[in-house]
């Protein structure tokens, strides 16, 4: 008997993808989306994204622990992909905890994910500031703009391999104080070279806190390929949760401002240990307008009464770091380029609310340099610098959207808005946020109950 045959009411197995610079509302849609399978996946990133959930108006900001952890029946997996900071995730569950959420068996991390340490936050630091000291290249010079988490250089030690240490080395102490000796020693020498004149890292201070760390995580810890694969024999259904989102995909975003990960649907199968194959639908999520933190071009990007009033009504302020948000006109060139590269089956259109009210709307569907013009996104930072926008204009409507109940029942501007995204993009919208809790998603026909 064939998997199907077994569980033939099972969902497909999917993935939702941010299809901009991040923050589109992924965790919402996690969130929604996780009614209707059995485990929910993070694969890629750390502690620096944050995905926001909202329930009967109660808000948990989620880190590490994937948007499904707040349905207890569900199991939650940490990908190999993942770069774990311990004790923050430990904060982040013992807070989930006092508020009620069941943290257990329903909860594992990848021992083969990489770790997050102390010295890797204080190294991300340091580089961004000596970058940021450099001349002639603006007012940030060369800094990246990163949440400073230590993300970077822990995906660095991960590469680097000799100084990497990965959370199965939590459970043997004396593993982990050797690779911590050599792995101290070697930051000491970059952080002087770079003018840290802190104390280096004490190796067996940090080995003791970290195999503590390690025991309290202990329940928890497995190998996750080997739970995934087994999950899909006994015909559950998976959710990928991508983290961060594909302009910021360390090989296919605005390189170099981007994240240190595939944060794209090509992310999945090295963050998880699931051939590509399996991943049957992807949900691309895209807000009504877009954003973006940190350094790097934003071609839509909109410094004035509009911009400011989008970032106040949006509350687009960092779940991680409570960074402002640049805020800006809808790039669907941006959008139709990352529906491509992570083979978007459907899009979430999130935030839509955010628009009401204003007279007139405009979305880029090209780029103008001089006498030139293309419709194809520049995933180069330099490249894309010196490009402006092509715009077109739509009526807006007045009309507040929170209470409607389907797409159908949205103003005839706020449809027309929808209709020619999903001309320009090429692929449907099946989700609409019309308001930031989890009940006020418009959901397709498709999607059933």
């Amino acid at each position: 008997m064939t998997v199907e045959e077994a569980n033939p009411n099972r969902r497909p197995h999917t993935a939702v993808v941010g299809l901009q610079w991040g923050d589109e509302g992924k965790g919402k849609i996690v969130d929604l989306l996780t009614a209707r399978h059995d485990v929910i996946v993070r694969y890629n990133g750390g502690a620096n994204a944050g995905h926001t959930v909202i329930v009967e108006g109660e808000r948990y900001a989620l880190h590490l622990i994937p948007s499904g952890i707040l349905y207890p029946d569900k199991l939650c997996v940490v990908g190999n992909g993942v770069v774990v900071d311990p004790e923050t995730l430990i904060e982040e569950i013992e807070s989930l905890r006092r508020r009620g959420v069941e943290i257990g068996q329903n909860l594992r991390i990848s021992n083969r994910a990489h770790l997050v340490l102390p010295y890797h936050k204080e190294q991300d630091a340091a580089y961004e500031e000596f970058l940021a000291a450099r001349t002639g290249l603006g007012e940030a010079g060369a800094a990246i703009g990163t949440t400073r988490r230590g993300i970077g250089p822990a995906y660095a030690d991960k590469v680097r391999r000799s100084t990497a240490l990965r959370v199965g080395d939590l459970l043997h102490p004396r593993r982990l104080r050797d690779r911590l000796e050599l792995a101290c020693r070697l930051r000491a020498a970059e952080m002087t070279a770079l003018g840290v004149t802190a104390p280096p890292p004490d190796p067996i201070d940090l080995a003791d806190r970290f195999a503590a760390f390690g025991e309290r995580l202990r329940p928890h810890i497995e190998d996750t390929v080997y739970r995934l694969h087994d999950c899909m024999r006994e015909g559950r259904s998976l959710l990928f949760e991508g983290a961060n989102a594909s302009l910021l995909d360390i090989d296919h975003g605005t390189y170099p401002y981007v994240t240190s990960s595939n944060c794209s649907s090509l992310g999945i199968p090295a963050g998880t240990g699931l051939p590509g194959r399996h991943v049957e639908r992807v949900v691309g999520i895209m807000k009504a307008y877009s954003t973006r933190v940190g350094g790097g071009p934003f071609p839509t990007e909109l410094d004035d009464e509009i911009g400011h009033r989008i970032r106040e009504r949006g509350r687009e302020y960092g779940t991680t770091t409570g960074r402002p948000r640049r805020c800006g006109w809808l790039d669907l060139v941006a959008v139709r380029y990352t529906a491509m590269i992570c083979g978007a089956d459907a899009l979430a259109c999130t935030l839509l609310d955010v628009l009401s009210g204003l007279d007139e709307l405009r979305i880029c569907t090209a780029y103008r340099r001089g006498d030139e013009t293309t419709e194809r996104f520049l995933p180069d930072a330099e490249d894309l610098e010196g490009w402006a926008p092509v715009y077109e204009t739509l009526p807006g409507w007045d009309e507040e959207i929170e209470e409607a109940s389907d797409r159908a029942s949205l103003p005839q501007n706020a449809r027309r808005y929808l209709d020619r995204i999903e001309e320009v993009v090429g692929v449907p919208i099946e989700l609409i946020g019309v308001g930031p809790d989890r009940t006020q998603t418009l959901t397709a026909a498709a999607w059933g109950d």
